[in-house]
């Protein structure tokens, strides 16, 4: 920790040195002098900093650099903000595994399989770590249990929640959350999950329940005239899980025996294959001394999987100074034991990781993270370390990565490219995060207390330097708190709300050198504060507002490098000018964001820009596109048909971005008459930038004869047909295209017959159809493709069929033995 804050700020002083002259003239040899003070602690062994926790001189040491650090990082950062000095000088999808419980598993398919007189409840109960949120996903998706329950749904409780979000969380999955539906009482909305509910044969899936009480919160909610439903809890607790299923259905976790133990060690530090020989003695004597913990053995195999090695006696040294380790522990209490683990496989971490690691103790439990947002917060903190050749982003997606194959992070969404969507860690991971990230003033999580005061005391002064809330958000700021010290502020709560005018300033007053402000949450109607601007530490900023303009003001945060803007207007006239804005790497909003005329030098100009969205096809003109030649990612929405006429921006400019990757044309023809919504063609495949490997189309009501334009895009790989992106009733796909595309998305389109073989499509690997409901069939030649793994149909009653054909034709040829999966949804009976 201390040695990667002394890294950043040699690299701060490095950049002052560069970027302000005039604030520390005549300073650079007291700051190569300050290098080389600072560089004597990365002196240490890194094995004496594994023991600081024991040695209390070597803690207060390492406290003492730390502080010194900041405090000198402080003074800088207070002095660039002084108004007289202000002025800048511009220059893998992993899987989860449930060994030993396939008994289990049948036994709880069942008991949801009895018919009831009444909605009944079934319960998964085990100390943390023992797989029950695990056995209750595999239960989840189970394509029986699928079958069975048409309408499946998936909740988080946790310590943290509110019955209001988890009623809006059962309600998304029914209908579009309106404003007037948010306002309404927890109360008002029970009703309305229990009028839906009765409705469907449903399974309701409540992840970790705490409490008698919170169960009670939740189960006015649930229909009482059905006997259609049925509902699957998992807690910690024994008296809990009883409570809720009036002991009828308790299911206890087991720890797991040894032989389970083992393969399950094989699995996670070889992928499955067997042990070497040399190597099974060691991994017997480690898969013992996990006690049978599932959680233990998966954190424990991320470590191994890290030593593996061509040199056979260093991996057995390292296993047996694992196994070692473990010795020392004990025979402890299993859930003790399994926290000794967790502290294990983070010291193992190398250092470039453990802030990246401590960070993800600042979202609230059971949180799904957006990996996007994840790691442009890691590089706006300052972790990621800077490679010649390799950009932030790419560095950043690798430390992620490196953590999910150690187990300490799990995977949990992804997209339709493969990739990791967004991720999530386990309660008791989360839980040392958020102690460890306290105890070294990392950061800290403000938190509602008994008495109605918080944790700490907000009249105190915040001398954490991250600070993240999510709940009770508008009384944190009516208190008036403030953190000389604080560089960010994270509110994540699942609740929106509209912050007074009377706290408008509360945040630019009392946290003045912000690097990071991301307070989604917190809509500021219609008005910014006007001190907001004077935060030019700022690198990451996620406001949401109802203002249909972007100040000018924005202009003055030159360090910004995330800007991402929720507004509710369909349109956004951007007055500040962003290409002034030199370090900006991410632009982005929902709206038609109109740019103004950039004053700027277009030599200099958006020159880091990555990402640029949505902007309205006005905007994208050739001055514009000539600026952004680093440019990866471009959303356009608006008029699309702008972009093809030639008049006021063209996709001719496009075809200088070399770099970019992914173009999505959102047809916003809203108010148009429906004669002028049909676009009449595409211009041919020169006009796309050539190095194109997702598009995404929508709106744009083309002919299917089109697709051949699409079809000769020589590295499409991913392509997003969404909602009426094509229109007809026939797609007959010609010869010579789609060589690389390995991912297609159709949505809501009157297509009828789909005409095309195994051959259009060589590489693909991934068909999702939405609202299809008039397409018949599904090609049943794309089984021929070898490559081809799933398929996904959404509403498209017609086509079910030929998909459960294509499935058995796949499983006949051999192509994809056990790996090819089908999802029909709803089931159609």
């Amino acid at each position: 920790m201390a040695d990667a804050a002394v890294e950043l700020l040699l690299e701060k002083l490095k950049q002052l040195l560069v970027q302000h002259t005039h604030l520390i003239e005549g300073a650079a040899n007291l700051v190569d002098k300050l290098e080389k003070h600072l560089l004597l602690f990365k002196a240490i062994p890194s094995d004496a900093l594994k023991l600081r926790r024991n040695d209390e001189t070597l803690k207060e040491l390492i406290r003492q650099i730390r502080y010194a650090v900041y405090k000198t990082e402080d003074i800088i950062d207070n002095c660039v903000i002084r108004p007289n000095i202000v002025n800048i000088e511009s220059p893998i999808k992993e899987t989860n595994v449930v060994l030993g419980l396939e008994k289990e598993t049948e036994k709880l398919r069942g008991y949801l399989a009895e018919e009831s007189k009444e909605v009944e409840v079934i319960s998964i109960v085990g100390v943390a770590g023992l797989g029950k949120t695990i056995l209750a996903g595999k239960i989840f998706h189970d394509p029986k249990i699928r079958s069975m329950f048409p309408t499946r749904i998936w909740v988080y409780a946790s310590q943290e929640f509110t019955e209001k979000e988890i009623f809006l969380e059962i309600l998304k999955e029914f209908t579009i959350l309106t404003e007037d539906m948010k306002s309404k009482t927890s109360e008002a909305l029970a009703y309305l999950v229990a009028g839906y509910l009765e409705k469907e044969k449903f399974l309701l899936v409540v992840d970790d329940i705490w409490t008698c009480q919170d169960w009670e919160k939740l189960r006015v909610a649930l229909p009482k005239t059905t006997k259609m439903g049925k509902v699957l809890i998992t807690s910690r607790f024994r008296d809990v899980g009883a409570y809720v299923c009036l002991g009828k259905y308790l299911h206890f976790m087991r720890f797991l025996n040894q032989k389970d133990s083992y393969s399950l060690l094989q699995l996670e530090a070889f992928r499955g294959q067997e042990f070497p020989p040399e190597l099974e003695f060691e991994g017997r004597l480690i898969s013992e001394r996990c006690d049978g913990h599932p959680l233990a053995i998966v954190l424990i195999g991320g470590i191994l999987v890290k030593q593996l090695s061509t040199d056979k006696d260093a991996m057995k040294t390292a296993w047996r100074k694992i196994w070692y380790g473990l010795d020392i522990i004990g025979n402890q209490d299993p859930v003790e034991r399994l926290v000794r683990i967790i502290v294990l496989s983070y010291e193992n971490l190398p250092y470039h990781l453990r802030e990246c690691f401590l960070y993800f103790g600042m979202f609230p439990e059971d949180f799904e993270i957006s990996v996007w947002k994840l790691i442009r917060l890691w590089i706006a903190e300052g972790f990621i370390q800077k490679k010649i050749g390799v950009s932030p982003e790419e560095t950043a997606e690798n430390y992620l990565e490196e953590l999910i194959e150690r187990k300490l992070v799990r995977a949990e969404k992804f997209k339709l490219d493969g990739k990791v969507k967004t991720c999530i860690i386990h309660d008791m991971i989360r839980d040392f995060c958020t102690s460890e990230a306290r105890r070294e003033g990392f950061s800290k999580q403000i938190v509602m207390s008994s008495d109605g005061g918080f944790q700490p005391p907000v009249y105190e002064e915040l001398k954490f330097r991250r600070l993240c809330i999510h709940s009770n958000a508008l009384d944190f700021f009516s208190r008036r708190s403030h953190g000389p010290s604080v560089r960010s502020f994270v509110c994540s709560s699942r609740d929106e709300m509209e912050m007074p005018k009377k706290d408008l300033s509360s945040i630019s007053k009392g946290f003045k050198l912000l690097r990071v402000l991301d307070v989604e949450p917190i809509n500021f109607t219609n008005k910014l504060p006007r001190n907001l601007f004077k935060l030019n530490h700022l690198k990451y900023v996620v406001l949401s507002f109802k203002l249909e303009v972007l100040p000018s003001a924005f202009s003055q945060l030159r360090n910004i490098e995330t800007l991402l803007v929720d507004t509710s207007s369909r349109t956004l006239e951007v007055r500040a000018d962003i290409f002034s804005m030199i370090q900006l790497r991410h632009f982005k909003t929902k709206a038609s964001a109109a740019l103004p005329k950039s004053s700027t030098d277009c030599v200099t100009a958006g020159a880091k820009i990555h990402t640029l969205g949505t902007l309205s096809p006005e905007s994208c003109t050739k001055e514009v596109l000539d600026s952004v030649r680093d440019l990866k990612k471009l959303g356009i929405r608006g008029k699309i048909g702008l972009l093809l006429d030639g008049k006021n921006g063209s996709l001719d400019s496009m075809r200088k971005l070399y770099n970019l990757e992914k173009l999505k044309l959102l047809n916003d023809v809203f108010s148009i008459p429906a004669s002028e919504i049909q676009l009449c063609s595409l211009p041919p495949p020169t006009k796309f930038p050539p190095y194109l490997k997702v598009l995404t189309l929508s709106r744009t009501s083309l002919d299917w004869c089109h697709m051949s334009v699409l079809g000769s895009l020589e590295r499409l790989e991913v392509l997003k047909l969404k909602d009426k992106a094509f229109m007809g009733e026939v797609w007959e796909v010609t010869d010579g295209g789609f060589g690389r595309l390995k991912v297609l998305h159709i949505g809501r389109t009157n297509l009828k017959t789909w005409l095309a073989s195994g051959h259009h499509f060589p590489v693909l690997r991934h068909l999702q159809l939405m609202h299809c409901q008039s397409l018949e069939q599904i090609p049943s030649e794309l089984a021929d493709v070898p490559s081809f793994l799933k398929l996904e149909l959404f509403h498209c009653k017609q086509a079910a069929e030929s998909a459960m054909e294509i499935q058995e034709k796949i499983e006949l040829l051999g192509n994809v033995v056990g790996r090819f999966k089908l999802s029909i949804l709803p089931h159609e009976e």
